[in-house]
């Protein structure tokens, strides 16, 4: 049987109810989407090798620190979808819930999208991603109540950080990021990042 290809020319926007996303999701779970606060679905191409490979990176220095602070939380990496207060429906690619906040949802809601935006979120830019759109998406995510976000950005090795309440800072090559108090004791090793 012949594989059909879906393409969208770039100025069609295609909108979605939530619980017509929410479907859309559940029936597609191979692919990367998102949906904005007015309900245009964007679908995002699997990343590179080297990309994903970064992601990992950062998924397990998170994940081993959460693991190690299970009391403070729960961590999450890329395919985990939060529905965010303004009703976009986002999936960083490595974010954290602080274990009162995940703890206050009830179990239906840790099972779908979480109602609620992560405390702690990080965007890595591949090649594919605009930055202006993921410097977009950390914005919102502030917006909604995020405390500490991060966009790693390998190709120009730098980062972007983002803090509740202050003005963005970019690090030029740092070869780890702290987080804070926010992630108390967290320190995420660049070296494989670069």
């Amino acid at each position: 049987m012949p594989t059909l290809t879906l393409e969208l020319p770039t100025d069609l926007a295609l909108h979605i109810s939530q619980a017509e996303f929410a479907a859309l999701a559940a029936a597609n779970r191979d692919l990367r989407l998102e949906r904005t606060a007015d309900g245009k679905l964007s679908v995002s191409p699997p990343t590179g090798s080297e990309s994903s490979q970064r992601n990992l990176s950062i998924c397990l220095q998170l994940g081993n620190w959460a693991e190690a602070n299970e009391a403070l939380g729960v961590a999450f990496e890329s395919s985990g979808g939060f529905e965010l207060p303004n009703g976009a429906t986002r999936a960083p690619d490595a974010s954290w819930v602080s274990r009162e906040r995940w703890d206050a949802l009830t179990q239906e809601e840790k099972e779908g999208f979480a109602p609620l935006c992560p405390d702690f979120v990080v965007e890595l830019r591949s090649k594919s991603d605009r930055l202006d759109v993921l410097q977009n998406k950390m914005r919102e995510y502030l917006a909604s109540g995020a405390r500490l976000g991060w966009l790693i950005d390998p190709q120009n090795f730098r980062v972007e950080i983002y803090r509740s309440g202050a003005e963005m800072l970019v690090l030029e090559r740092p070869n780890q990021l702290s987080g804070e108090d926010v992630l108390p004791g967290f320190t995420l090793s660049l070296q494989r990042i670069w």
